[in-house]
């Protein structure tokens, strides 16, 4: 137990000492982080299939978990821990637009409501959302937006008690917007939520906000029927 809360300590100090470098080194969106390989990646041919998944450290987890399934698929992970969505809006054209993929998959907000980098507001992270589909469609990128993941609670920032009823109500805003925008929708909260508790299943999850394997490979079914049958519709 006390190895089990010293290791998360360190975790937590390494996550918030690199937002301190960042702000410190006037690189709060972290353009760094992918300068080099989004260099390497516009010098090499495009065959319109690259696929951009934006977002935070679920994305980027994703990636680090199974590489294969990006690698594979011409699927292109761009997600940095710890990032809220005003972080992405900042970075969007870096780290999708210039890359000219044919999509951009978006899943975002958990930060948002855990007050990584501003008090929440709906209507301000609705709004980040908004800007990157509108950035992305004004330069011919097609989107497919997801569902915040569900959690019950932040580790890192306790003071938030009500982040269920946030998730819940922002999700639904999104697939309102989806509706009225006739984008997909690909709604991970459902399949992976605890039912009556709104905390993401303990069967997917180590820490109650990041999935394990098992969450991955749901979030990988879903997606990639999503992605393919845009692919499909788009050679047609």
């Amino acid at each position: 137990m006390k190895y089990k809360f010293l290791l998360n300590l360190f975790v937590l100090s390494c996550f918030f000492s690199v937002l301190h470098v960042n702000a410190k080194n006037g690189d709060w969106a972290d353009f760094n982080r992918y300068e080099q390989s989004n260099r390497q990646l516009i010098s090499q041919p495009n065959n319109g299939r690259r696929v951009v998944f934006m977002g935070n450290s679920i994305t980027d987890n994703w990636y680090r978990f199974h590489p294969d399934f990006f690698n594979n698929n011409d699927y292109i992970g761009r997600g940095i821990s710890g990032q809220s969505t005003y972080q992405f809006l900042v970075r969007f054209r870096e780290d999708v637009v210039n890359l000219h993929p044919v999509i951009v998959v978006i899943n975002a907000a958990t930060n948002d409501v855990a007050e990584n980098t501003h008090p929440y507001n709906e209507s301000y992270t609705l709004g980040n959302i908004k800007s990157m589909v509108e950035i992305a469609e004004s330069n011919g990128i097609k989107v497919i937006l997801t569902s915040t993941l569900p959690a019950l609670k932040f580790s890192w920032n306790i003071s938030i008690t009500d982040a269920p009823k946030k998730i819940l109500s922002l999700n639904a805003k999104i697939k309102e917007y989806t509706k009225e925008k006739g984008i997909p929708y690909i709604d991970y909260y459902k399949e992976m939520v605890m039912k009556g508790t709104g905390a993401l299943n303990p069967s997917l999850t180590k820490d109650g906000v990041h999935p394990t394997p098992d969450g991955y490979f749901i979030m990988e079914k879903m997606i990639k029927k999503a992605i393919t049958k845009m692919l499909y519709s788009e050679k047609k």
